[in-house]
């Protein structure tokens, strides 16, 4: 079956879908975007992900192309028509067409609404937990307002090249401190030797994730375990007795190595696991609750 995107008011196929050639998301990265997922067709914690796209867009100063009502009915209208069971949405707004200059066009300009659909297969995912990832550290080049969504992805690109060219999934940022900020897509964890799940504090330094949020206040209390957010260095992650990767896309991976070094026995800690099981079997049931008629 051929996929099916949106594209400001038209669903039309995926090969298809376009945008103008002066859309400022293409001319400057001038936008924002969300990525969510999706188990058993139905979307998981869609109401954090609206409320972090709000409050990008807030910061951007971009006004909103459509409601979220509006958004509610695209994003499972996309859903329906993909067939999608597993996979991801991928939501994005730019500051809408306009002739190339950086100073913001009119208010009269429309911003821009791209939604677009993928599957995810989720027996490789489960394939790749069990044996657990490898992480290296790159300084974090990026600009100073992580915490907004930006499709502006560039030094995180360059990191998770670096990640691949090196046989690693994943690379940490490093802040000028010698701190973990973050993945190059991902938020970063570790378990210490007491067993306390430590993960940064959120700031302007790093984005707040909705599944980091949902691990902090449902997952993690339902394991009881407890989250401190504090700073952590590579070296204690080395040290750590386990450390793990957190995104929408993958929900919980185990990390085993960090710059070629094996975290706690170098392999796929139980905790991470455990974690990545009441995860999933959490937003199970939410998703239930959320089918429901």
């Amino acid at each position: 079956m051929s996929r099916i995107s949106y594209v400001n008011g038209q669903y039309v196929p995926h090969s298809q879908a376009t945008v103008h050639i002066e859309d400022r998301g293409f001319q400057f990265a001038d936008g924002v975007y969300e990525v969510c997922a999706v188990m058993d067709g139905v979307l998981l914690d869609l109401e954090p992900h609206l409320d972090r796209l709000a409050r990008s867009l807030r910061e951007l100063s971009i006004a909103p192309p459509v409601s979220q009502r509006v958004i509610r009915l695209i994003l499972r209208e996309i859903i329906k028509l993909n067939r999608l069971q597993s996979g991801l949405i991928y939501l994005q707004v730019t500051r809408g067409v306009a002739k190339r200059d950086h100073v913001f066009p009119g208010l009269h300009t429309p911003a821009s609404l791209v939604v677009t659909a993928r599957h995810l297969n989720t027996s490789a995912l489960d394939r790749i937990a069990e044996r657990g990832v490898d992480v290296i550290s790159v300084p974090d080049t990026r600009w100073g307002r992580c915490d907004i969504k930006s499709v502006s992805l560039l030094p995180n690109i360059l990191a998770k090249q670096a990640a691949r060219e090196a046989g690693a999934y994943e690379a940490w940022l490093i802040d000028d401190q010698g701190f973990v900020t973050e993945g190059s897509s991902t938020n970063a964890w570790i378990i210490d030797e007491q067993g306390q799940v430590i993960t940064r504090p959120l700031g302007s330094d790093i984005l707040s994730g909705v599944t980091r949020r949902f691990l902090i206040e449902v997952v993690a209390k339902e394991c009881g375990l407890t989250v401190h957010e504090k700073l952590f260095t590579i070296e204690q992650a080395q040290n750590a007795r386990e450390a793990f990767i957190s995104a929408a896309s993958i929900m919980v991976l185990p990390v085993v190595t960090l710059d070629g070094m094996p975290v706690g026995t170098g392999k796929a800690g139980p905790i991470a696991l455990r974690l990545r099981h009441a995860y999933r079997q959490a937003a199970r049931q939410a998703s239930a609750i959320q089918a429901r008629p």
